[in-house]
């Protein structure tokens, strides 16, 4: 099967019921992209699908086309210079980091909704779980990267 990710095709052997993270860690050797819980409840694997934040975790190969548009961290900027990849860098927003690249992408496609998200957007939109409870600089650097793009 072919996938598109990060604006290239690649070719997957896995069987067709194998989820997407372990494609992309797996089979293409990007790991950026990490497993939390494996039920789409944590977070720590979302990738860009079409633009849309979504939990790679849970969804089988098999359910995508070569025509659709799968980013992950590693695609998000080629030298991390992405607006929120720098805020997250300034406001020191990971403790253990874990989840980080998950959120950074959630917050991607946040922004990419809603430029100038409020509090109350960014509570409701940021589903993803940190453990280490940095959900106070999650949004403070949500907040920056929006005023850094303009």
């Amino acid at each position: 099967m072919k996938l598109n990710v990060n604006g290239r095709t690649v070719e997957v052997d896995a069987e067709p019921d194998t989820p997407l993270l372990w494609a992309i860690r797996e089979q293409i050797g990007l790991t950026g992209t990490k497993y939390g819980c494996g039920v789409a409840q944590c977070g720590a694997c979302t990738v860009h699908v079409d633009g849309v934040a979504t939990r790679s975790c849970s969804m089988p190969i098999s359910a995508f086309t070569e025509t659709q548009k799968i980013v992950t961290i590693e695609g998000l900027s080629p030298d991390s210079t992405h607006a929120l990849q720098k805020a997250w860098l300034d406001l020191d927003v990971p403790q253990c980091g874990y989840c980080q690249s998950g959120q950074i992408m959630a917050a991607a496609a946040l922004l990419k909704a809603s430029p100038n998200p409020t509090d109350e957007e960014i509570h409701r939109e940021m589903s993803n779980i940190c453990r280490c409870g940095t959900y106070n600089r999650i949004r403070a650097a949500i907040k920056q990267a929006a005023t850094a793009r303009g």
